[in-house]
């Protein structure tokens, strides 16, 4: 087992839900952020959903309008992501949003049993 620790960056060019990240069906990851940042001068309704990749099913997790010029983030409390889950992201206003996602990767593929 080994942990790597990093982020992933979006970028919200269109307003179709985007996945911005995808855990690996060998591996689990902790979120400790998941931040939207709104470069423009008004306010942008943002979405945050994680893919639950054994229940096949979207499930919400952040829904809120971002100031102008602000940041916040959609996960302060953190998130658990399974094997295969995923996050995706969606603003109401094309090329206003961009994010950043922190978490830790655990892989398990040299795990014994």
């Amino acid at each position: 087992m080994s942990i790597q620790y990093k982020n992933a960056p979006f970028n919200l060019l269109t307003t179709n839900l985007t996945t911005a990240l995808t855990i690996t069906t060998s591996a689990v990851a902790i979120v400790k952020s998941v931040y939207f940042s709104n470069t423009s001068t008004g306010s942008v309704l943002c979405t945050g959903k994680i893919a639950d990749y054994s229940g096949s099913a979207d499930h919400e997790f952040f829904r809120d309008e971002v100031a102008a010029t602000t940041q916040v983030n959609a996960a302060p409390q953190g998130l658990n992501l399974e094997a295969g889950d995923a996050i995706k992201v969606q603003a109401d206003t094309a090329s206003k949003v961009e994010g950043l996602i922190s978490y830790a990767l655990i892989n398990r593929e040299n795990e014994n049993g």
